[in-house]
């Protein structure tokens, strides 16, 4: 399978992610067919070896675990976004394969990609691929470029995680893309800055203009406060109005690499919070079913 590329190593010794919170209910029965569309999953070390290079230990937690967590939220279907422990796809091809249907995948992948690496993950369920720059490993935003030229007959996006504030400067680059862009938690937002801040309204006029989506999801990476992550509120609300056929919902379950003192949230918590960023059942619908199926290529649910 496909190398993803990253070939930074961090120095050990490596520090344990936090285990996630045993999750209760949240306020909101979600509608039929709801769809997380933000998630990384872990296997046995034994089948699923960690790569190398990676630069975090997962917590102790399996696939088994995360089918658990969909049922307490009522969450059916789901979209696995490539762990960076693992040097290959195996884990989430696998996973998708047993469950037809339910699951998509989204990839992390170096250049050197093949055209038959791509059709293979293409068939197993993948549907787009993630750039990362936060972190700085793997591809970057000219590589995601020409990658997304090769992608673009397979009809998948590219997904960017990035700070809000750095989008004045690469906003006009990411709406030449030929592919939809998927932008990641919110955009990042500085809370501190407030939702006129000239990244965030470059975010709100990329989704208004129908070139890019937005992930409501992780609003704990970047709230200052914790819990409860109510300094988000203004700027989810805000993509709501401005877009909310654009708009997807993320778990961002089991919450790896939490930032000292920060606390481990609870998912029904943060599915909970869905229902202040979006208050009726309608806007709810679209956000968590039609708009993730029509992303990600799902079956219109009740249609197989």
């Amino acid at each position: 399978m496909p190398d993803i590329g990253d070939t930074e190593v961090t120095p050990s010794p490596l520090q344990r992610c936090a285990e996630p919170l045993v999750a209760h209910r949240p306020s909101f029965v979600p509608p039929a067919g709801a769809i997380d569309a933000h998630c990384h999953i872990y296997g046995s070390v034994g089948r699923y070896p960690y790569s190398p290079s990676t630069w975090y230990l997962p917590p102790l937690v399996e696939v088994d675990d995360y089918l658990g967590l969909l049922a307490t939220l009522g969450i059916e279907r789901a979209v696995f976004v490539h762990a960076a422990v693992y040097p290959d796809h195996a884990l989430i091809l696998d996973v998708m394969a047993a469950h037809p249907g339910r699951f998509r995948g989204v990839a992390a992948l170096a250049e050197s990609v093949t055209d038959a690496e791509l059709e293979t993950l293409h068939a197993g369920g993948v549907r787009g691929f993630r750039a990362n720059l936060v972190s700085g490993h793997g591809i970057k935003l000219e590589g995601a470029a020409r990658l997304a030229r090769r992608v673009q007959h397979l009809g998948w996006h590219v997904q960017f995680l990035l700070d809000a504030e750095t989008l004045p400067a690469i906003a006009s680059t990411l709406a030449e893309f030929p592919v939809e862009v998927v932008i990641d938690h919110v955009g990042r937002p500085d809370v501190t800055a407030g939702v006129e801040a000239p990244g965030f309204q470059a975010l709100l006029r990329l989704l208004a203009q129908g070139r890019a989506w937005c992930k409501l999801s992780a609003p704990y990476r970047t709230s200052r406060i914790q819990p409860g992550y109510t300094d988000i509120d203004p700027f989810a609300q805000a993509l709501v109005a401005a877009a909310p056929d654009r708009l997807v919902w993320g778990s961002d379950w089991p919450h790896v690499n939490l930032e000292e003192g920060k606390p481990m949230p609870n998912d029904g918590d943060l599915l909970s919070q869905l229902a202040v960023w979006a208050p009726t059942e309608a806007l709810r619908r679209q956000i968590l079913v039609d708009n993730p199926e029509r992303l990600y290529g799902f079956a219109a649910h009740g249609l197989g």
